[in-house]
């Protein structure tokens, strides 16, 4: 991708997020009531640090008027957001404080995602006193990524008067480690969860992951978890070749298209999974059409909804049932 020419037309509206001259106002009572208390107002970071829904004001939004602030949508599993992530943190380091990296899991932060407009990763905003805008959609070479970051570092001074802070060689890519906080019942229960479905303990990671959403329906890791154990559940005893030839002997046959979509999936093969079961819905009514389209939103819960699979999947169901 080209570079962009870095302007306030690509400010994004950050709607329910501060704007900027509340920000600037908290940034100033926490530094006053840091220096009440004889301490900072929270741990130093380092140039490059995680971000939650929960921390995102105070560390991006309160800072942004301090440094520039370049937030980095990523997910471990996208090989193309690993590697811009660690251009962009090394970069950091050579550049020694005029910008920071704020890291955002998509997975983790899906409030966050969908208020920034992201349509996929790896995705690169900058916010300059509480204001957002655009720097990267996809994958860009070091030589683009620096001349974006200069663009950036132009902008906030000249506009914003925000230089950020030198920082002396060794502190770019360290901090102090915080202090371990204990975790939580739903946190020990999620953790459980996750021990036994990577111990192959099917059921008992089924029923540990209900667990955790019977105290907190929303939590999102644990219907991927129970999404995903269900899942493997269904398939661990199945005969493939039996499955496979029941499937295509009967394409009206839901529950063997059922089955089918199910060793798809766990087979890797995502779009053939959702195409067969979009057709199943297709062909039948009633009863099995909703059991088929059931079993199809339980596999997007698999997949997680801001894959462009399960988006295309979505598109295809709308226009089969209505």
């Amino acid at each position: 991708m080209q570079p962009r020419n870095m302007s306030m037309s690509g400010v994004v509206d950050l709607a329910a997020l501060k704007a900027a001259s509340e920000a600037k106002e908290k940034a100033e009572q926490a530094r006053a009531q840091a220096a009440r208390d004889g301490g900072p107002a929270a741990p130093a970071s380092p140039l490059a640090f995680d971000v939650t829904e929960e921390t995102f004001e105070r560390d991006v939004l309160q800072r942004s008027t301090e440094v520039p602030v370049v937030v980095n949508f990523w997910a471990e599993q996208s090989d193309a957001s690993v590697q811009l992530g660690s251009v962009l943190e090394r970069l950091a380091g050579e550049y020694a404080g005029r910008f920071v990296v704020a890291r955002v899991d998509v997975y983790a932060n899906q409030m966050l995602f969908q208020q920034f407009g992201v349509q996929g990763i790896p995705a690169v905003f900058a916010v300059l006193a509480g204001q957002a805008m655009p720097l990267f959609q996809g994958a860009a070479p070091e030589d683009q990524v620096r001349e974006v970051l200069d663009q950036l570092i132009a902008v906030a001074e000249q506009r914003f008067g925000i230089v950020g802070a030198p920082v002396e060689a060794g502190e770019a890519t360290a901090a102090p480690a915080p202090a371990p906080r204990p975790a939580t019942p739903q946190e020990l229960a999620l953790s459980a969860a996750h021990d036994a479905l990577d111990n192959g303990d099917l059921g008992g990671a089924i029923q540990a992951y209900k667990n955790v959403l019977a105290d907190e329906p929303a939590n999102a890791e644990a219907k991927l978890g129970l999404a995903q154990a269900e899942l493997l559940h269904r398939v661990q005893d199945a005969d493939q070749q039996a499955v496979r030839k029941a499937a295509a002997a009967d394409p009206g046959d839901v529950q063997a298209q059922i089955a089918a979509a199910d060793l798809d999936l766990v087979g890797g093969h995502v779009e053939d999974a959702f195409g067969r079961l979009v057709d199943a819905v297709r062909r039948t009514a009633g009863d099995e059409r909703n059991t088929a389209r059931v079993r199809l939103l339980e596999l997007f819960e698999v997949i997680g909804a801001d894959d462009p699979r399960v988006t295309a999947a979505r598109a295809a169901l709308a226009r089969v049932l209505f």
